[in-house]
């Protein structure tokens, strides 16, 4: 048969859309013809394929060849599909059978010699190829990365040969069997490892158990850094659902093994940083830091420090969840659920209100500094958290007070609490989410809505108040919202109550 159609998957984002590769042989001079949105690396794999039938030992057609990938409106790029167009040559030249390619498809790249190098995205494409009911093959590389799609029957090869083999009925291949090797988790660090800082812990608490947003002031050396780290580890674990999006995303954003997972990412990019590297971006638009960040922790340290156009572009995706990164020919859709803590000190030199005065920052300065932040970004950071000085001791024992499990233990009653109640954190309640089940009795209500009044609060910062008080309750396992919830969650605005 002169026709054969091989099924692979493209990456857009962290999607994999199904492209078919199809292989025709037609009479005329020898001629090799690649048609359907193909760029560099792909148009560069006639030659790969070329070179990797002939070293197999197999005949290469001289003949017409016309290969489509379709749908011919999506762009391909990388060496993906040369897996799938060795194979639709062999099976359009009758060298491979053309009826064992409809329920299988293929990724990988192709060396000279016929070796099959690993790809990155193959989770989406797994998990793509699990809902079309199809068997995934892939280099043996990515073959425990794509049995995380469970469900998913995955054939693992490292030469061009065993799938030739396989097909052939000479050498069939066994489906792979997940070795578990990904799942292997180094512990966090422990939060009573932190001296002092009471109350930054009990802030921390707070956000951990309600996906709030924080913020950490305070002079250099008051364990900011040290605080935020732990934040991970009171986190629960990931759900099955969330852990395959961010295997998802980290197999796309870069070939290293997925060490970590399925642990919640902590990413801590550099104050340079750029907007693009931030969100990201690029001609080939790939994931940025709050991506990469999906499901976990971003931690901005020296927030003032960040160009301020760099932190306007956070605004949006802490609000909606999503990033959405547009180019002149079409959009790509990245998830962007993260938790963001950051840290900034009270003013350039890092020692305003320090009681020995060695502040010597003007009030010029001081304003340029606090300037750098925007008002509708702090207005959507729950919870503002000043960090004093404590007793310097060197060589201390770990302080008294609860410890990772502790904390993450109380941590997961009031997620549990939440999710019976209305399926989601507190932080990310709508409005109807937040009249359902963040009622406040009448004089309560109007004694927020006076204070809110009193000390200029935006209607979004009474709504996050509110959140933040729901999850104060809810660490306690109250039913309701009372005036003490409420105190405490408005002087986590950076404030007093009257």
């Amino acid at each position: 048969m002169s026709l054969a159609v091989v099924h692979s998957r493209a990456q857009v984002g962290v999607e994999a859309p199904t492209v078919i590769v199809e292989a025709h042989l037609a009479n005329g001079l020898p001629s090799f013809t690649l048609v359907g949105l193909p760029e560099t690396a792909v148009k560069e794999s006639k030659d790969r394929v070329r070179s990797a039938i002939l070293n197999c030992a197999f005949e290469f057609p001289q003949r017409r060849i016309t290969l489509n990938l379709a749908p011919a409106d999506l762009p391909k790029d990388g060496a993906r599909f040369d897996l799938a167009i060795a194979l639709g040559i062999l099976a359009a030249s009758g060298q491979v059978p053309v009826a064992a390619l409809e329920n299988v498809e293929c990724l990988g790249e192709l060396a000279l010699s016929g070796a099959v190098r690993p790809v990155q995205g193959v989770l989406p494409a797994a998990l793509a190829a699990r809902a079309a009911g199809r068997t995934l093959i892939v280099p043996r590389s990515n073959a425990e990365e794509a049995s995380l799609a469970s469900g998913l029957s995955v054939l693992a090869i490292d030469h061009l040969l065993e799938l030739t083999a396989h097909f052939n009925g000479l050498t069939p291949l066994t489906p792979y069997e997940a070795q578990g090797l990904l799942r292997q988790c180094a512990p966090y660090p422990d939060l009573n490892e932190v001296q002092g800082q009471l109350a930054a812990k009990r802030a921390l608490l707070v956000a951990a158990a309600g996906s709030h947003n924080l913020l950490f002031s305070g002079p250099p050396g008051t364990g900011k850094t040290l605080l935020a780290s732990r934040l991970p580890g009171l986190l629960p674990p990931l759900a099955e659902q969330e852990a395959l999006e961010v295997a998802a995303i980290q197999s796309v954003a870069s070939h290293t093994p997925m060490s970590a997972w399925p642990q919640r990412p902590f990413r801590h990019p550099h104050h340079t940083a750029s907007g693009p590297a931030l969100v990201g971006g690029g001609s080939r638009p790939q994931p940025g830091e709050i991506t990469l960040a999906h499901h976990g922790v971003l931690f901005l340290d020296e927030l003032p420090e960040f160009d301020r156009r760099v932190l306007e572009v956070l605004r949006e995706p802490l609000e909606s969840g999503q990033i959405v990164i547009a180019r002149a020919k079409d959009k790509v859709h990245f998830p962007a659920r993260f938790q963001l803590v950051a840290a900034m000190n009270p003013c350039p030199c890092g020692y305003l209100g320090d009681p020995s005065g060695r502040c010597r920052c003007s009030t010029e300065q001081l304003q340029r500094y606090r300037g750098k932040l925007s008002g509708p970004l702090l207005d959507r950071i729950d919870l503002h958290v000043t960090v004093a000085r404590e007793t310097t001791v060197l060589h201390a024992s770990p302080s008294k007070g609860a410890d990772t499990a502790a904390a993450a233990a109380q941590v997961a009653e009031a997620r549990n609490i939440q999710m019976n109640r209305q399926g989601t954190a507190n932080a990310f309640l709508d409005l109807t989410g937040l009249r359902q089940h963040c009622l406040l009795a009448q004089e309560d209500q109007s004694w927020l809505e006076t204070a809110c009044e009193r000390l200029g609060l935006s209607l979004r910062a009474a709504h996050r108040i509110l959140k933040v008080a729901r999850t104060l309750a809810d660490l306690e396992a109250c039913g309701s919202i009372s005036r003490a919830h409420l105190a405490e969650a408005l002087q986590y605005r950076g404030v007093t109550p009257t």
